[in-house]
């Protein structure tokens, strides 16, 4: 009996013990579990909750018909055509330099003073050909009396008639050698003095005082006649489509902004630049008289084909960060900012957009308020 009430009360005790345990198991567990997720919607973080959206006026986006525009930078070059080279038709030593690099010089300006040899040797060979004229001459008139009284013959007449009209072409020859030399052939002068071919300004010299120069190989100055120009323009390969020979173009140069000048297309380059895809595009421009070498431009194309675009008053275009944007109503108190390609600006206050808004949406017609708004 004492057995049996020993084994009942081992039993009870391991079983409460197991109860126990099992009960510190569940509570552990469950206050090891995470909690409970907690799901929230997608936020439009475009959207914008405004207590009054009365307060904010709103305009409707216009369509306008207008050709496209494409705008471009470049440079101002010489137009090659103008350009003439001075040469010397004397080989000598530089005694004198009466034009400087940049100088305006007129048609027939003395440019170069050079003191050759050559001149020398022209009068030596010019007086030479003189005496031999003379001789003949006298030789002549000699043969005709005595062709007269018949101590020649006509062919001994007709050889001294040929060898004085030899003398008379040499004498002519060196005369003009002379005049090219800039000299006059009855005046002896060691000098040669090189003249401008045509007017306009200098824009290379290669001649320094007491430099030699080389007969028709040395290049002492360069002659550019500016009344024309050309602008050079980098156009992209994927805009290419918008320029076409002989079409007209906007010159607008950056040191007067406010001038703008017409010019043609005259060239468009065959040959692209293979790092940064670009064609040069040549444009003939009068010059008015402002414009220098070397000077940066602007060149807007426009094509005759019109296309339709969206404009709307200035005011509703945001800038932010070097984007655009305008404010659309939304439903409800809210308005929705969307982002926009704006263009050039147009009269009446109006601006072009390109791309991110169609014709008869409506916008704030004051973004800098509506912002000031939301911001607070």
């Amino acid at each position: 009996m004492k057995i049996t009430c020993l084994r009942l009360g081992l039993f009870l005790t391991v079983s409460a013990a197991l109860l126990l345990l099992s009960g510190c198991t569940h509570s552990d567990a469950a206050a090891e579990a995470p909690p409970p997720v907690t799901v929230v919607g997608d936020i439009d973080v475009s959207l914008f909750e405004v207590d009054h959206p009365e307060q904010f006026p709103l305009a409707t986006a216009a369509a306008y018909s207008a050709a496209p525009r494409l705008v471009v930078t470049g440079t101002v070059n010489p137009d090659i055509n103008r350009n003439v080279t001075v040469i010397s038709l004397a080989t000598g030593r530089v005694v004198a330099i009466h034009a400087r690099l940049g100088d305006t010089v007129k048609k027939g300006q003395v440019l170069l003073s050079i003191r050759s040899d050559d001149v020398a040797g022209g009068f030596s060979d010019y007086r030479k050909a003189v005496a031999d004229e003379t001789l003949a001459h006298t030789q002549m008139e000699r043969s005709k009396e005595l062709y007269a009284h018949g101590a020649i013959s006509q062919n001994d007449l007709q050889v001294a008639q040929d060898t004085e009209d030899k003398a008379k072409v040499d004498v002519e020859t060196f005369a003009e050698h002379l005049r090219l030399l800039g000299n006059d052939p009855d005046k002896p002068n060691g000098v040669v003095e090189v003249s401008a071919p045509i007017a306009g300004v200098i824009t290379d010299q290669q001649v320094t005082n007491a430099a030699g120069v080389q007969a028709l190989s040395s290049n002492p100055f360069t002659i550019s006649d500016l009344s024309y120009i050309w602008v050079i323009c980098d156009v992209y390969e994927n805009d290419l489509p918008n320029v076409s020979v002989g079409e007209t173009a906007e010159i607008r140069l950056n040191a007067y902004p406010d001038k703008p000048i017409i010019g043609h297309i005259g060239n468009i380059g065959a040959i692209l630049d293979p790092s940064i895809r670009t064609a040069k595009v040549r444009i003939e421009v009068p010059n008015p008289g402002m414009i220098r070498l070397g000077m940066f431009a602007t060149a807007t194309f426009q094509r005759r084909k019109k296309e339709t675009y969206t404009e709307v008053p200035a005011s509703a275009i945001l800038h932010i960060h070097d984007r655009d944007w305008v404010y659309t109503p939304a439903p409800g108190p809210k308005f929705r900012r969307v982002e926009v390609v704006s263009g050039d600006a147009l009269p009446n206050n109006m601006q072009e957009i390109k791309s991110g808004l169609a014709p008869g949406q409506q916008v704030v017609a004051n973004t800098l308020i509506l912002e000031h708004t939301i911001e607070q």
